[in-house]
């Protein structure tokens, strides 16, 4: 049985789980989100890191993809790619960024609107060596974005770099990829509520303070 436009449109959920207050939320945003991540985690949310990020490429179409957070800091949150892809290049051109979480289970979603920069060398070293070894064979073996003429192509690649480095646990980091940390200027947590009445608290950086405010659904 296909699904028509109209049993699209009649799909919908009401949510009324949990509530949001600027009087129940921290004063920084960071330590916030990892109040609610925490809480994702707890609660056994599917892949609690996945987050959809969102560039610009350098004729300003906007792209997204799923990627996965891999640390949260004082200063922002990093995830690890190729620089040559193509949210690679995107970045290189327009630092702007937006990453958005959402956890179902909670009936929550959280934005963020930043600037991605480059992480330190070390960073990328070392998060890199932690890596399963099929994972750093597939980062030196992926041209990652480029056409390939099939999935063969890529099987034979992966051999090669497996054939250099057999018999070797440690896998040197290609110079082509790394780390981003996205710093935030604007957050938003978004906590689902009866009726589509949603709540809504954004943190905007503003004159080196993070200043709170409730926005409408």
């Amino acid at each position: 049985m296909s699904i028509t436009d109209k049993n699209i449109a009649a799909i919908r959920a009401d949510y009324s789980k949990f509530s949001l207050d600027e009087r129940d939320v921290l004063p920084h945003p960071i330590a916030q989100f990892r109040k609610w991540f925490d809480e994702a985690v707890h609660a056994e949310v599917l892949e609690p890191n996945a987050m959809v990020l969102s560039t610009l490429s350098e004729d300003g179409y906007p792209s997204s993809r799923v990627v996965l957070l891999k640390d949260i800091k004082p200063s922002g949150f990093s995830f690890f790619t190729n620089y040559h892809s193509k949210k690679g290049e995107s970045m290189a051109a327009h630092k702007q960024v937006s990453l958005l979480f959402f956890w179902p289970e909670l009936q929550r979603q959280v934005r963020i609107e930043g600037q991605a920069e480059q992480l330190p060398s070390d960073d990328s070293d070392e998060y890199f060596a932690s890596r399963p070894r099929g994972s750093r064979v597939g980062a030196v073996a992926s041209p990652q974005s480029q056409i390939i003429a099939d999935r063969s192509a890529l099987e034979a690649r992966v051999a090669e770099v497996e054939a250099t480095y057999v018999g070797q646990e440690s896998i040197p980091r290609p110079a082509y990829w790394g780390g981003y940390q996205v710093v935030p200027l604007f957050m938003e947590f978004w906590q689902g509520r009866s009726s589509r009445l949603h709540d809504r608290i954004v943190y905007l950086f503003q004159d080196g303070a993070w200043v709170r405010q409730r926005l409408a659904p």
